[in-house]
């Protein structure tokens, strides 16, 4: 980082100490590449997998490989709740709706008579 502000004010086009924080490299921090080294997707592939044979280590769970045989279980049960604003949420978002057009209004009709007053100022001035 020191470097970069030495040597910003030799190279301005290059803006290092405004990326001081990235060590001058105005870029993604690691390397995007697919052909070069490794993808931030394969590593965070590989940072997942780890995790879940983590996870499942430490929960007592068989590792998916040794029980290809297994299977998951879903129980859901759905049932249909309706539809739209209950009467309560319909007054209250009908009331937020008028204060919001009411405020509009006050905020025009406020802005108007301040632009009256300054019109009225100015002919002043110039008479």
């Amino acid at each position: 980082m020191e470097a970069c502000f030495i040597l910003d004010d030799a190279y301005p086009d290059r803006m290092l100490w405004r990326w001081a924080h990235m060590l001058g490299f105005r870029g993604h921090f690691s390397t995007k590449s697919r052909a070069y080294s490794t993808t931030l997707g394969a590593l965070r592939q590989v940072r997942a997998d780890y995790r879940a044979r983590q996870e499942r280590r430490e929960r007592g769970l068989p590792d998916p490989d040794d029980a290809p045989e297994g299977s998951t279980l879903t129980l859901a049960h759905w049932t249909y709740a309706g539809h739209g604003h209950t009467p309560g949420e319909s007054w209250l978002a009908a009331t937020i709706a008028r204060d919001i057009q009411t405020g509009r209004t006050t905020a025009r009709e406020a802005r108007a008579e301040l632009e009256d007053l300054d019109h009225l100022d100015a002919v002043e001035v110039w008479a």
